[in-house]
């Protein structure tokens, strides 16, 4: 699991703040972005399980919460999130910035 995110990096879009009753199925499900797109999971309220699950990786699971530092999401790498209970998070997508392509669809699942 990434714990540093590459420079030269710039946030272009977010999902909207989703809780434990409207995150997207896709979210909960293995799912991974584009390369060269990066993600943050920021936890607003609660706590959010956060696995990466990419047989390219070493199998990882943190528990996000306010207090810690967001969950970095790697380019093209699987991974899932879980709500633990009640939850409040988004999503801040990043890339290069010479990059022009979308990190994910209108409903906040990442393509």
């Amino acid at each position: 699991m990434a714990t540093n995110l590459l420079d030269g990096l710039e946030p272009y879009k977010r999902t909207a703040t989703f809780t434990e009753n409207t995150v997207p199925a896709g979210l909960l499900g293995d799912h991974s972005t584009k390369d060269g797109v990066w993600g943050l999971i920021h936890v607003e309220e609660g706590a959010l399980r956060y696995a990466v699950t990419d047989p390219r990786c070493a199998p990882a699971e943190t528990l996000l919460t306010p207090e810690g530092e967001p969950g970095i999401i790697e380019p093209t790498i699987l991974h899932r999130v879980e709500p633990v209970g009640a939850v409040r998070f988004h999503v801040q997508f990043l890339r290069s910035a010479n990059a022009t392509h979308p990190a994910h669809n209108d409903n906040g699942r990442h393509s």
